[in-house]
């Protein structure tokens, strides 16, 4: 029912919207992302009054609708906050928004508000205002979001997808709503980090592991196999230090939202992986008395990188919600890849085993031969 009734909401448009209370709006634009719409009066003097709709909206969830008068984004909004209460009412009311992970405590605002009441019917909430502003441009730099509550208490918003999208420039004038640079730039820079991040912890990395478990018990593909292996978990480290670096460039970017796990195991990663590639000028020679500790320690950081990064990439879907079809995607990967490892271990063993009968046998006749000369 909530999937239809979204369905519903986001087929409307504002200008076919009648409000039941007879208020007229000269003005409407419907935002982009979050079954939102914005109406309003604007005149020469700044008085700006506005409605703003959000509709698919549960009982137990907060929107607001902001104007960030200094830049774009988040921090320096003044919004109008408005939830239904446990009680039936609907509590609206002014909020400042100045850092990160607010918790949208009532305040003053830069600008004065006047007229604020709100309606809550039909998992819609409507907040009506009167505005105040500054006679001095028709163009706003409007914000608007959605999030739980805890009680009556609004908690931390959505940190993907379309709430990191909820943000637009407002001409006054023509009605039109351009989404900022930020929100979409932000979006496509998470997309890269999760897509580098993938193909090189989550996918090279298991291939390269593949290629040197398998291959060597080969003799024609020596010294092949090591290339192979060397090579493709470079390639792995190189886009994942330019994935982990994207990383690094988006928390810088997003004060106060922190993923700590996808964050710590990334740190591991990198660390573990660096180790890795350092471990590789200090490798001793195949009969070096010291090459079966190397072994071991080469082993157990490369299987450890490999299940974290499998499990980071999980944590990194969980973050983006990209459609599911990229999710299955992987997932079909790692399938086919783990597939493969278990035909190649049994087919491995198969040729280990095949081989150490056949030296076996050909000792055993070279012992049989050695006699019969003797007794020749």
């Amino acid at each position: 029912m909530s999937l239809l009734f979204s369905s519903y909401a986001q087929s409307q448009t504002c200008s076919r919207y009648s409000f039941s209370s007879n208020r007229v709006f000269k003005s409407c634009s419907d935002l982009p992302v979050l079954n939102s719409f914005l109406h309003y009066n604007h005149d020469s003097s700044g008085k700006l009054e506005i409605a703003y709709r959000h509709t698919g909206i549960g009982s137990s969830r907060w929107v607001a609708w902001a104007i960030n008068p200094t830049s774009k984004g988040m921090v320096g909004s003044q919004a109008l906050v408005a939830y239904p209460r446990t009680d039936g009412t609907v509590r609206v009311y002014t909020s400042p928004i100045t850092q990160y992970q607010t918790r949208l405590q009532e305040g003053k605002l830069s600008f004065q508000v006047s007229d604020l009441s709100a309606t809550y019917e039909n998992n819609e909430i409507i907040i009506f205002a009167t505005l105040g502003l500054s006679n001095n441009g028709t163009t706003l730099n409007q914000v608007w979001q959605e999030g739980g509550l805890s009680g009556n208490t609004p908690q931390m918003h959505a940190t993907s997808g379309p709430n990191v999208q909820s943000m637009a420039t407002l001409n006054l004038l023509s009605g039109e709503t351009a989404t900022t640079n930020g929100g979409g730039s932000k979006l496509r820079k998470r997309n890269i980090h999760g897509v580098l991040n993938a193909v090189s912890w989550g996918i090279l990395m298991p291939i390269g592991a593949i290629t040197a478990r398998y291959l060597k018990v080969f003799k024609s593909a020596d010294p092949a196999w090591f290339y192979l292996h060397a090579s493709c978990q470079f390639s792995a480290y190189v886009i994942g230090v330019a994935g982990w670096g994207t990383g690094l460039k988006l928390g810088s970017e997003s004060p106060g939202i922190r993923f700590n796990t996808h964050r710590t195991i990334g740190i591991i990663l990198f660390s573990l992986g660096t180790l890795q590639v350092f471990a590789l000028l200090l490798r001793p020679k195949p009969d070096h008395k010291y090459r079966l500790y190397w072994n071991i320690y080469h082993h157990l950081v490369g299987y450890t990188v490999i299940i974290l990064s499998v499990i980071n990439v999980f944590k990194g879907f969980d973050i983006l919600k990209p459609d599911e079809r990229w999710k299955n995607a992987y997932i079909g990967v790692i399938v086919a890849l783990a597939f493969s490892a278990v035909v190649l271990e049994a087919y491995t063993w198969f040729v280990v085993v095949k081989r150490k009968r056949s030296e076996s046998a050909g000792k055993l006749q070279h012992g049989v031969n050695g006699v019969r000369s003797q007794q020749a």
